[in-house]
C-alpha cells in the first residue's frame, strides 16, 4: 500500500495547517507553470531560429545560382527618396554599381530609377561614382531608364550616363533646391506666447520656427542655396553636354513629362528595362546588382522587435514573485 506522502495526522495538529498547505500548494503549482512557460518559450525561439537558418541557407543557395551568369545587362535600382538610409542611399547604391560594372559578363549597366529626389549629397556621391566607373570601365555603358518619376536628386543621378530613356508620360527634370521650414511667431504673439531661447553665436538660433527670420539669415539661405542649385546645373550641363536645349525654364525648378523632356534634351528616347537591354546593349539577359534585403532581414526587422519584447516581457514576469 503506497505511503500517502501528506502526513494527515502530523498537520491536523497543527494549527492553521490547511493555510500552510494550500501555500504549499499554489507554490509548487507557480513553479510548475514557470518551468512550462521557459520551455515554451525556448522552443519558440528556437524554432525561430531554425527558419531563419532555413532561410539564410536558401538565400545563399539562390546566390550562388546567380553567379556566373555570363553574357549580361547588369541592372541597379534606385527607387524612392534618395536620403543616408535605405536602399536609395549613396551607401546602397554605389556598392551595386560597382559590383555591376566590374563583373566580366555584363555587357553594359542600366540605372532604373523611380525617384521623386532627396538628399543633394547623397545624389552627388552617386554621381560622382558613375562619373569614376566610366572612366575606369570605358568600354562599358551605362543608361538610365526612367520609370514613373526622375525628378531633382534623381535626375541629379541620371545626368551621369551616356542616355536616359523615358517614358513618354514619366516626369522628369525639377532642377532646383529647396529648404523649407515653418514660422510661428505671428501665432505666438497672438496667443501670448514668449520664445525663451539662450545661444551663444549670433546665428545659432538660425532657422528656429519660433524665432523672427532676419533679412541677413534670409539672404545667407538664399545664397547658399544659389550654390547648391549652380552645383545642379554644372552637372546637368556636364553631363548632357550639346543635347541639352535650354530655355530659361530648363532650371527653374519646373518638371515634363517624357515626351517634353526628349524635346528639350533632358532626355534621349523612350525604353523600358527591357527594350533598352534587348535593343540598345543586345544582352536580353538581365542580372539585378540591387543591394536588397534577404528573406531573415525582412524577417527579422518585422518580427524580431516584437518579439524581442514579448520575450523579455515574459521573461520579467517569469522572475517577479507573485501568481500571473
Amino acid at each position: 500500500m503506497m505511503e500517502n506522502p501528506i502526513n494527515t495526522s502530523a498537520t491536523n495538529s497543527t494549527p492553521g495547517w490547511e493555510r500552510e498547505l494550500l501555500q504549499k500548494l499554489a507554490t509548487e503549482s507557480l513553479k510548475e507553470q514557470r518551468l512550462r512557460r521557459r520551455w515554451g518559450i525556448f522552443f519558440k525561439l528556437l524554432f525561430l531560429v531554425l527558419i531563419l537558418f532555413s532561410f539564410y541557407l536558401f538565400s545563399d543557395y539562390r546566390s550562388a545560382e546567380t553567379e556566373n551568369p555570363g553574357r549580361h545587362t547588369a541592372l541597379v535600382d534606385i527607387n524612392g527618396t534618395i536620403e543616408s538610409e535605405g536602399n536609395a542611399s549613396a551607401h546602397a547604391i554605389i556598392p551595386a554599381l560597382n559590383r555591376a560594372f566590374s563583373d566580366s559578363g555584363s555587357i553594359a549597366v542600366i540605372l532604373h530609377i523611380n525617384s521623386p529626389g532627396g538628399s543633394p549629397v547623397q545624389a552627388g556621391m552617386i554621381n560622382d561614382e558613375i562619373l569614376r566607373l566610366r572612366k575606369q570601365y570605358p568600354q562599358k555603358k551605362l543608361y538610365v531608364v526612367v520609370d514613373e518619376m526622375c525628378a531633382s536628386g534623381g535626375y541629379y543621378i541620371a545626368a551621369a550616363a551616356d542616355k536616359i530613356f523615358v517614358n513618354k508620360a514619366s516626369i522628369v527634370g525639377s532642377i532646383g533646391v529647396l529648404m523649407d521650414s515653418f514660422g510661428f511667431t505671428g501665432l505666438m504673439d497672438k496667443v501670448g506666447v514668449e520664445r525663451r531661447l539662450m545661444t551663444a553665436g549670433e546665428n545659432k538660433g538660425f532657422m528656429d520656427p519660433f524665432s523672427p527670420q532676419t533679412a541677413k539669415q534670409k539672404a545667407f539661405s538664399q545664397e547658399m542655396l544659389n550654390e547648391i542649385h549652380q552645383q545642379f546645373i554644372d552637372v546637368v550641363r556636364q553631363g548632357r553636354g550639346k543635347r541639352l536645349k535650354e530655355t530659361p525654364e530648363t532650371f527653374s525648378g519646373l518638371f515634363w513629362v517624357g515626351s517634353k523632356a526628349v524635346e528639350m534634351g533632358l532626355a534621349d528616347d523612350f525604353g523600358t528595362t527591357a527594350s533598352v537591354a534587348r535593343d540598345v546593349i543586345e544582352a536580353e539577359d538581365i542580372v539585378d546588382y540591387t543591394e536588397k534585403e534577404g528573406l531573415p532581414e525582412r524577417v527579422l526587422k518585422k518580427f524580431g522587435a516584437s518579439i524581442g519584447v514579448g520575450a523579455i516581457s515574459a521573461m520579467t514576469k517569469l522572475n517577479t514573485p507573485g501568481i500571473h
